[in-house]
């Protein structure tokens, strides 16, 4: 068996695509314009990029896009402020305050100083319960994203047994709500989990999201199962030559793609759905401000 390659790149642009034309329905019929504020703090290269990148994205789907760039040593009460003054800016929507923070800075303070009904990225506490009991929340980006292939490939979801892998605040505990909002019946592996290998191999969907490079082979995976890899890391690859390094997911992706009914590769995968499930919650934090119907498809 040769598993069917989910490709995210491809899923990501059609979400753009539809996101680009809520916001010119938005701006035709209703003279408003969707608005996306990142805050960055610090220098940290990967997160300039990932803030370059989004906001290129944004202007692209014809939205607002406001940056924030504070210098390393910000205060939190500078930064408080910061996110204070848009929580009350009528033409911001979404609020993003890129992660990791420096080290003197409370994130769980920071991020749930932000207004739940524009916490795109769906920490806040208040959108984390929400979502816990089944209620209208902003949805973090990479479950949220996962979901719609889940659901795009398969149609329904409901009654398969899925297995998460990985249990952070960001992936693993959203993605769990998220599937048993569709009827999946759900398992939470992790670290301490007993025969691990046992508890995948009885998966009709795995969402590795463990943070370990390639720990989940094709000997754990159900035949014809549905493979969603979250992991990105970075590991050595002297093939390439001397310090040259290349990016691997959670799954060993060729031992996984003989066994698996579909997969996502790494890069190319969940990858590009977090930037594309950013902009489509901003579009729906603005349909709800304004007391709109929210685009279809779009969200959870």
């Amino acid at each position: 068996m040769t598993a069917t390659v989910i490709d995210g790149k491809a899923f990501a642009a059609k979400v753009r695509g539809q996101v680009a034309d809520h916001v010119a329905r938005l701006k035709e019929a209703h003279g408003i314009t969707p608005g996306l504020a990142v805050v960055l703090v610090g220098e940290d290269p990967a997160s300039q990029v990932y803030v370059r990148s989004k906001g290129k994205m944004t202007v692209e789907v014809g939205m607002k896009s406001v940056e924030h760039k504070l210098d390393a040593d910000t205060s939190e009460a500078d930064l408080l402020a910061v996110v204070k003054s848009l929580n009350e800016d009528p033409e911001i929507h979404g609020i993003l305050v890129q992660l990791p923070l420096p080290g003197h800075l409370n994130e769980d303070l920071v991020i749930n100083s932000i207004d739940p009904a524009k916490d795109v990225d769906g920490f806040h506490i208040s959108n984390v319960g929400l979502l816990g009991t089944g209620q209208k929340s902003m949805v973090p980006c990479t479950p949220l994203g996962c979901l719609m292939m889940l659901r795009d490939h398969h149609g329904s979801l409901s009654g398969l047994n899925a297995v998460v892998i990985g249990r952070s605040n960001i992936v693993g505990k959203p993605m769990a709500q998220l599937l048993l909002g569709d009827s999946c019946t759900v398992t939470i592996a992790h670290s301490r989990t007993k025969d691990i290998q046992d508890v995948v191999r009885g998966a009709d969907v795995v969402v590795a999201a463990v943070g370990r490079p390639e720990m989940v082979t094709g000997e754990w995976i159900k035949p014809g199962a549905t493979v969603i890899d979250v992991g990105i890391n970075r590991i050595d690859a002297p093939e390439k030559g001397e310090g040259k390094t290349r990016l691997v997911g959670d799954c060993n992706y060729d031992s996984c793609a003989e066994v698996a009914g579909a997969i996502t590769p790494v890069p190319g995968g969940v990858g590009p759905m977090t930037i594309a499930c950013l902009l489509a919650n901003t579009v729906t934090a603005c349909c709800r401000a304004n007391g709109l119907a929210e685009p279809e498809g779009l969200t959870a």
